[in-house]
């Protein structure tokens, strides 16, 4: 009997340090992707700040004559609530380190309340703007660099809500295995930075 018992132990050593093995061999890359596609990203983001910085150094007069100042107020608390949504999402990942699936929950429904709360104050702004996407160049690209981000804050809130939904089943996420909260913090201080560019291109220079 005692020898069967030993048997089987043997049998599930050898399994583990098979498992362990294994995982060694195939380490996880999934990270190392996320900060590929981030930086590709970045260099789409890159082109459209160039060809703005150009656009206003070889203008005789930017904005061209008659076009409205942009209003700082809105867009200035707009900015205040995605940048310290910033630090909110941060602290969804502190939570799962700890195993604080209630707190993950918390900081991330926050977080994309927050984000919800930017898209519709940029769609108010958009919809009390007195210029159109073609009246002229800075209409144009204004229009190009705020919508390409507000696209990215969109997919930003749907990567929340599918960590949400995953975090129903208490077990999902742990201090093991957070993945996915890992990977959708760092995109969003990825869209965070990219306003943070814009807002002075656009609004302040």
């Amino acid at each position: 009997m005692q020898g069967s018992i030993d048997t089987a132990q043997s049998t599930i050593n050898i399994a583990q340090e098979g498992a362990a093995s294994h995982h060694e061999e195939h380490p996880d890359h999934r990270m190392f992707g996320i900060l590929v596609f981030l930086c590709a990203e970045s260099m789409l983001f890159m082109g459209l700040f160039i060809a703005y910085i150009t656009f206003r150094l070889v203008a005789v007069e930017w904005p061209p004559a008659g076009t409205p100042e942009l209003e700082i107020l809105l867009p200035g608390i707009n900015s205040l609530i995605l940048i310290s949504s910033s630090f909110v999402i941060h602290k969804a990942d502190t939570a799962v380190k700890k195993n604080d699936i209630a707190g993950v929950r918390t900081w991330f429904g926050v977080t994309a309340l927050m984000g919800a709360i930017f898209l519709l104050g940029q769609g108010y702004e958009y919809a009390n703007l007195e210029f159109g996407l073609r009246d002229n160049l800075f209409a144009s690209t204004f229009y190009v660099l705020t919508g390409f981000h507000g696209m990215h804050v969109f997919v930003g809130l749907l990567l929340m809500v599918a960590v949400l939904w995953r975090a129903r089943n208490p077990e999902h996420y742990s201090s093991e295995s957070h993945f996915g909260i890992e990977a959708v913090e760092l995109y969003w201080h990825f869209v965070d930075v990219i306003w943070i560019i814009l807002f002075i291109l656009l609004y302040l220079w």
